[in-house]
């Protein structure tokens, strides 16, 4: 490339760092004067990318890589607000738990969650799963009995697999009667690979 070319490539680019810096003020600017309901990262994982979204409340979404985002923050705008954006800063707590738990470093998660996106009959579902502790498993009948509802091991699956939260709510440890996988929203593979991170004990299917 000519010099001349050079020179004039250059405040182009410059412009272009100037408004990725304004972007991240405005961003962080959003979160310290509380116009941002809802802050979503992504982040890298052994599983793939998974998009958080953070609230004032609290962590009220992971995504798989895989989902469609655009249908993921459709679905936040319509139920929770239209005020979205990328921050770093807001899903930093996030972030660090989920990297220490992929790490080996972490048996239990201690963010707090959002849970308007999960409806009354799943709430039960998962506050049951959500304490099954690390390296155990439990079975769609159990969560089931747990609730009251002995019946209901269908259902108690249908309300696993719409998990908003999965990994922090860990649907994961949830299987079939006689040790078999069973579904996972995120795919039977993601399943085995995080209850194998966890050391627990798998039957093959």
């Amino acid at each position: 490339m000519k010099t001349n070319d050079m020179k004039r490539l250059a405040p182009a680019s410059d412009a272009a760092s100037r408004s990725r810096q304004a972007a991240a003020r405005l961003r962080e600017l959003a979160v310290d004067r509380h116009l941002l309901d809802v802050a979503i990262a992504t982040v890298d994982s052994p599983i793939g990318d998974l998009l958080i979204a953070v609230t004032e409340r609290g962590l009220v979404r992971v995504a798989f890589q895989g989902e469609d985002r655009d249908d993921v923050l459709e679905e936040l705008s319509r139920r929770l607000s239209p005020r979205i954006l990328e921050s770093a800063r807001a899903s930093d707590e996030v972030r660090r738990e989920l990297d220490q738990y992929f790490a080996g470093e972490r048996t239990r998660f201690d963010v707090t969650v959002d849970r308007r996106l999960i409806g009354d009959f799943a709430r039960k579902v998962l506050d049951a799963t959500a304490r099954v502790p690390f390296g155990r498993t439990t079975t769609y009948g159990e969560v089931a009995t747990k609730i009251g509802s002995p019946r209901a091991a269908r259902a108690v699956g249908n309300a696993l697999g719409s998990n908003p939260i999965p990994i922090v709510i860990p649907c994961h440890r949830v299987l079939r009667s006689g040790g078999a996988l069973g579904g996972y929203g995120g795919g039977v593979d993601r399943k085995q690979r995080l209850l194998r991170l966890e050391g627990a004990i798998l039957t093959s299917e």
